[in-house]
This record gives C-alpha cells, structure tokens and sequence, in this order.
C-alpha cells in the first residue's frame, strides 16, 4: 500500500492496574505514513476492530497547479488488536470525493460523492466493502443526488443513524439567498429509501438563522435546533451587523409540517449554547447555558427540559442559576476526625475554594456541553468544558534571500485550542441539580494549518492549506477528554501534567498542559449516582505513542483510544489501545 504501510514495531498489550475502575490494554505499534488528516476507530464487533485514516491525494494535475481531494484507507485488527490487513482506498476512489466508511448492522459501505460543476448537481454513491479482506464486494451505486437551483446555492448534508442504529438516516439542505430547505431520508441495509422523503421549508430568512442541530426521534419526527440573529444599528451611520438573539426548537413530524415549537426563553435571560439528545426509548432532552446579560462575560445558569418526542410537549423544565457557591466540596471516605491533621497546603487549598465558593461568581462563556450520561436513578449527568479554539498567524522578513537579492517573507498559520475546566453535575428527575463539580485543567494544543514564502518581485510559495475547517481535520488531537460510561460509574479520560495528579477542585494550581508527548493519561472515576470521584494515572505517554482522549471510540463495554506520535523524520508511530470498565 502506497499511502499507509504498517510493521509490527513493539509489542505492548501490557494492562495497567493503577486506575480504580478501568484496566488499558495496548495492541501492536505500527507505522503510518505522514499527511493523515483523521485517524479514529469507526467499529468493533466479535471479529476484530476497524479504523479508519483519511489522507489528501492527486485529483487532477495541470501544468501550473494540482487539485487534491480526501481519500481513505481501511485498517482491520483482531480481538488483540494486531493488524489483519490495511485496504488504501484512493483507486476505488479516483474521481470521486470520500464521505466515509458506514457499518450498517453486518454490512460495511464506503460513501463517496461527485459534483457536475456544469449540470449544478452533486450525487452520492456507495458501494459494499467485504469486511473479511477490506476489498470492494461490488460497484458503486446512486444513493441520492441534490441540484441546485443557482451557483449562489449551498448543499450539506449529514449522514447519520437513525435512534436504534439500524438504519442511515441523511440529512441535507440546500441553503440560497432567499430560503433554505432542509430534506430528511431514511435507508434500509440495502441503502434503498425507506418511506417518503420528509421536506421541511425554513421560513427564516437564510441571513439571520443558523441550523445548528438535527435530531431523528424513535417516531419519525424530526427536532431541528437553530440559531436565530437579529439586524442592529453599527456605530457607524446606516451601518448594521447581526447579532445572536435566542435559540429556535422546532419538531416536525413525517410529513414535515409543524408539530411544535419549543419555548426555551427565561425571562431576562439569554441562551449561550444548547444541546439536543435523546437515547433510546427515552424524552428528547434540551440543555442549554444561560447568561444574565445579553452580551455577558460568563454563564450565570443552567436550564432543562424533557420533550415528548411524540406531541412536542414539554414534560418538564428546570432551570438553575450557577455559580461558585454550588461547587459540592469533596469529603474522604474516612469519616473519622483528624482533628489538626490537616496540613499547611491542604489548609490554604480549602481556604482557596472557600473563597471562591463565597464570591458565586459565574462561569466562563466558552464553557460547553460535551456528554449527557443518565443515571441508574434517572437522572441526568452533564460533562461540560471550557472550550475556545482560534487561530492566528506569524510572518517573518528577511533581506537577500529572494530572487535577485530582495526581501523574502514567510507566513506561518496557527490554528490553537484551549481545552479548560471540566464541570460535572447531576439533575434529577425533578429538576434539581444534587451536586455540581468543577475540575480544573488547562490544555493547549497549537497545530500549524499551513504556510506561504513570498519575495519581493510577487513570486509566492505555498504549503499546506491555509484556510480550511478545522472542524473537518477533527482537531484538536491531544486536547479534550473521552467518557467511557458504566452501569453506575463513568470515567474520563484526559492527557494531564503528572504534577496534577491531586488537582481535584477549583481553587487548587492546576499546571498547564501544552506537550502532550510528556503528559500522562488520567482516568476519573465518577460515581453518577453520589457524584464522588477520583482520579488516578492510566499511563505515561512517555512510554506509547500519545493518546488522542476525544477522538476515542466508545464501542460497547469498551473505549477505543489511538496514540499517535509525529516525527521529524519517519513514518508516524501509531498504537490502539481498549479502555474497559471493571464494574
């Protein structure tokens, strides 16, 4: 295989017992060829678990330039996690543009897709994958196609399960100046159209509303979540710029008529972000952050609410203001008293908290929902992170190094991520938050997007892509944590200085952590019902190739995570290990 070549390098499966409730187990190391742009495990099932790497690769070539487009290969390793073969894709591929490996209950798919620039028409296809030797077991085949009704217009579409797995579920729009529509398809295991197509028509002008989530209930009907903006007055005169207004829940049924609109509105409060769930045979759940003032620094509360995926009716809302003072102080095991045993920085640590708690101040406005866990009294535990993701760039100049002696210049693209605090807290049934924790971290994670020469004569020089998505490269890579939820307990996983190893509570230094080939991969074991946790080493990165947390795979009983370590010079060390819970 040209574009991914494995050999066994060292071999680990080595299970580390130093963690309370979860044991690792470490497969093969093996090498990847540089210039992947996602690396993750898409499937386990009794035959062995399958991973999935993209890569850029030639599209077409022309005496000054070259176009790329995306390609895959197909990793298939055993129980054991050792390699039973590696399929690269970018043949079968070749003028198409990859989507993704789709497992659909025993059968696997690889979904590409095409655009006729002159017929204004982008079609998706797919074609069956032999899971045994990752080889095509037959052509590709029309799934659907959309076109536009003129250049201006935009096509998205969102390939996904439906509630219980067993059917792909495709969500797409079509976004122009005037209108957007958004159109909802469901497929049997054959990938042939099950029912009618639902279409959904946005009266919203396209300007001033942002789909931000959709959901495909047990029923048929579908919840779409949208960001709603209105026109203000600029500082200037005439001037105007939109800005945010409040979140808009619609559910739709089949037919795709309106069956309800959700009020999500607090009076004098302002929705900072939301999030839209529902596990299997259970309420659509709607959690959102709020804030006290509309442009406001911080989250001042929480709110909750229960929907009937059927009627649309809210079955229930809860909202609570949030501060410091919530914070549940943690208590040992040991109830016996210590008397004076406390010592000095242990003092100055609770002395710390106290402080903190008495100030109720609000929480950051970046902080973010990541996990919604039920619980075995049903209730709900949110986990929830302080995320903030920009970019920026460097240029540097220097005189002589350019053709004929003029000045040269370099610029240098940064995308960087900074992954902070951790806060868990627990909603009962009723409403009522029971406890409410906050976890410090401090993760920083700067990844180089791209780069460009120039000289003085207008000559440039570019490498890598400099203005791209980042969302669609899946980063940050080291940064974040990964949840492998239990019966009763949960643990979290996340890349940390050792020197945090008792940073338990807000109030207490936390180190920032930044070179995550030095780090340590904690486990947090949380008890969902009481809320006690604690925290202890899975293992060193020093010692595999560094864990990627967020990208893990929660697969079953198991957590899948990838360790990857980039060189300078070589091949990409890679290592996938299987996180399992004890209880």
């Amino acid at each position: 295989m040209r574009n991914l070549c494995l050999s066994v390098m060292t071999i680990f499966l080595v299970t580390f017992a130093n963690a309370q409730n979860a044991s690792v187990s470490w497969g093969e190391e093996f090498k990847l060829k540089k210039g992947s742009t996602d690396l993750s495990v898409i499937h386990a099932d009794n035959t062995g678990v399958y991973v999935k790497e993209s890569h850029m690769t030639l599209k077409s070539y022309f005496v000054i330039g070259a176009t790329m487009r995306e390609s895959a290969t197909l990793i298939k390793l055993d129980k054991n996690m050792n390699q039973e073969y590696s399929q690269d894709f970018n043949k079968e591929l070749k003028g198409k543009d990859y989507e993704r490996f789709f497992f659909l209950k025993d059968k696997l798919f690889v979904l590409a897709s095409i655009y006729e620039k002159k017929e204004k028409k982008l079609t998706l296809f797919a074609a069956p994958v032999d899971k045994k030797n990752g080889e095509l077991s037959g052509e590709f085949t029309e799934v659907n196609n959309w076109v536009k009704e003129s250049k201006a217009d935009d096509i998205n579409f969102n390939i996904t399960y439906n509630s219980d797995s067993t059917k792909m579920v495709i969500v797409s729009s079509i976004e122009g100046r005037e209108k957007n529509n958004y159109e909802v398809r469901e497929y049997d295991d054959k990938l042939k159209q099950i029912g009618k197509t639902i279409a959904i028509s946005n009266e919203f002008d396209p300007k001033t509303f942002q789909l931000a989530d959709v959901l495909y209930t047990e029923n048929g009907n579908v919840v779409m979540v949208g960001r709603q903006y209105e026109y203000q007055e600029g500082k200037k005169k005439k001037s105007k710029y939109l800005d945010f207004s409040n979140y808009n829940i619609r559910v739709y049924s089949p037919d795709g008529s309106l069956v309800k609109e959700v009020n999500t509105q607090i009076n004098g409060k302002w929705l900072v972000t939301t999030k839209v769930i529902q596990l299997p045979k259970r309420d659509i759940v709607i959690a959102a952050f709020y804030s006290n003032s509309k442009r406001g620094s911080e989250i001042n509360g929480i709110l909750v609410q229960r929907i009937n995926p059927k009627t649309g009716e809210v079955i229930g809302t809860s909202s609570k203001e949030i501060n410091t003072s919530l914070i549940t102080k943690l208590e040992d095991d040991d109830d016996t008293d210590d008397g004076d045993d406390e010592n000095r920085k242990e003092r100055r640590e609770r002395k710390k908290l106290e402080k903190i708690q008495n100030e109720e101040d609000g929480f950051s406005k970046y902080m973010i929902f990541r996990n919604f866990l039920y619980t075995p009294d049903s209730g709900l535990v949110i986990l929830a992170e302080k995320y903030h993701h920009y970019e920026y760039s460097q240029t540097t100049t220097s005189g002589g190094g350019g053709f004929g002696g003029g000045m040269s210049s370099r610029t240098t693209w940064y995308q960087v991520y900074e992954c902070g605090d951790l806060m868990m807290a627990k909603v009962d049934r009723a409403g009522e938050i029971n406890w409410f924790h906050i976890l410090p971290k401090q993760q920083r994670e700067v990844i180089q997007s791209g780069s460009s020469s120039g000289y003085g004569g207008g000559l440039s020089f570019s490498a890598g892509n400099n203005f791209f998505d980042a969302n669609a490269y899946n980063m940050p890579f080291y940064a974040g944590f990964g949840v492998l939820t239990g019966s009763k307990s949960a643990t979290i996983i996340f890349n940390d200085s050792k020197r945090n190893l008792n940073t338990l509570e807000l109030g207490q230094r936390v180190k920032k952590m930044s070179y995550f080939r030095k780090s340590e991969c904690f486990g947090v074991d949380l008890d969902l019902v009481t809320g006690k946790y604690t925290r202890s080493i899975l293992f060193s990165n020093d010692d595999v190739p560094t864990a990627m947390p967020r990208l893990a795979s929660g697969l079953g009983k198991d957590l899948f995570i990838i360790g990857k370590e980039d060189r300078m010079l070589g091949r990409s060390k890679i290592a996938i290990a299987k996180l399992s819970l004890k209880n």
